[in-house]
């Protein structure tokens, strides 16, 4: 058996993505094979929860400033004196920031990996300046960032990405061991049976429109990466020639902006995240298309979990979400343009009741989560037996 210590920065007991990848990271595990321990920062020292094969475990830290739903990793001596305790096999950094370093750090011998959880440069750099400078200018300018991923590269034994775009410019950017591994959807939760014809009624409803009219639904947490005015601009745009509503589940730091974006139309609906699971797989299931702003996905959870229901997807043409796109029954808009996802909408309104009938009938090729961890903590044992092999054969050479 393996012991697997995830240093988890940006766990939250109060939900969102992050919560949703640990919960079922610990029921994937398999009792005798893998304990897979969620080391994340807390309020106190804890054991916050157990499973059969794992639990999740807090230190004490402070606030994250920015976002006070988050605790952040301040005190490296307390990490590593937790990883002391621990004595993982592998210990995994979930997040490139701080906390990956301090891993680096620690002096134990557990095989290294790093998961891309995150992608910095596309949230904030490439959103910040991308409308006065390409990329490649860009990139230049944050080198002090990439040189770190360097770093943690050499520091680290792989460094893992859940979508083949992210993992083609980490490799640009000259990381050597990445390894890509795309994550996926619950099984047996999401299914094109679940849609109700009531539930879309009373959706449309919240936008003051009939049921002939287009029900276009967006989930995320309300941050700037995530452009919700953007995608409100464009629905109201798109809705100039044929009623469009559009309904966003979600909350966060950027609610008043979302607001003011949503004052003008009473076709746009802002509704509370939805923490029931079940019930969220209705609501996908009965909705018309999944409509999604943010470019900097890592994977982009939610698209594959509207895949699985059987909802046509519009996306945008970088990032994780791109990786989730299907010629067959979705539309691709140019990132961050507004007229191209209005132009995208209105693409997915004329495609009518066969994009729907193509994505119900593709529902059951939404990548598995079970997949994911099945490949992730087998490369774990093989890495281990390989590093034990070797170090076998390097002690009868000597």
């Amino acid at each position: 058996m393996i012991r697997i210590v995830d240093i988890c920065a940006f766990y939250t007991p109060a939900g969102g993505g992050v919560r949703t990848y640990v919960e079922q990271k610990l029921a994937a595990a398999r009792p005798g094979r893998e304990e897979v321990i969620i080391l994340a920062p807390g309020e106190r020292d804890a054991t916050v929860a157990q499973s059969a094969a794992g639990r999740i475990v807090t230190i004490a830290a402070p606030r994250f400033p920015l976002d006070r739903r988050y605790r952040y990793f301040a005190d490296e001596v307390a990490l590593h004196r937790a990883l002391d305790r621990l004595a993982p096999d592998v210990v995994e950094a979930s997040s490139p920031w701080s906390s990956a370093s301090m891993v680096a750090r620690w002096q134990g011998q557990a095989l290294r990996a790093l998961v891309m959880h995150a992608d910095p440069l596309s949230a904030y750099a490439y959103r910040w300046f991308g409308g006065v400078a390409p990329r490649d200018v860009i990139d230049r300018g944050f080198d002090w960032f990439w040189r770190h991923l360097r770093r943690l590269d050499a520091d680290f034994d792989m460094v893992l990405s859940a979508s083949h775009s992210l993992s083609r410019r980490l490799v640009a950017g000259g990381l050597t061991k990445v390894r890509t591994n795309p994550m996926g959807v619950t099984p047996g939760l999401f299914s094109p049976q679940y849609r109700s014809a009531e539930v879309r009624r009373q959706l449309l409803a919240k936008c003051g429109l009939p049921e002939e009219a287009t029900l276009l639904l967006g989930l995320g947490r309300h941050g700037p990466e995530k452009r919700w005015p953007m995608v409100i601009e464009a629905a109201i745009a798109a809705g100039n020639n044929h009623p469009v509503g559009l309904v966003i589940f979600g909350s966060g730091r950027d609610e008043a902006k979302v607001a003011r974006a949503a004052r003008f139309s009473p076709h746009v609906y802002l509704a509370a995240p939805e923490r029931d699971r079940g019930r969220l797989a209705t609501l996908l299931a009965s909705g018309d298309a999944l409509v999604h702003g943010c470019e900097s996905e890592t994977f982009c959870m939610v698209a594959a979990e509207a895949q699985a229901a059987g909802l046509p997807l519009i996306l945008p043409d970088e990032g994780g979400a791109s990786d989730q796109f299907r010629a067959a029954c979705d539309q691709s808009y140019t990132a961050c343009s507004a007229r191209s996802m209005a132009e995208a909408i209105a693409r997915r309104v004329e495609a009518g009741d066969a994009a729907q009938s193509v994505a119900a009938a593709l529902a059951d090729r939404a990548p598995a989560m079970d997949t994911h961890f099945r490949r992730l903590f087998d490369d774990y044992h093989a890495a281990i037996a390989d590093g034990a092999a070797s170090s076998l054969r390097s002690a009868v050479n000597f």
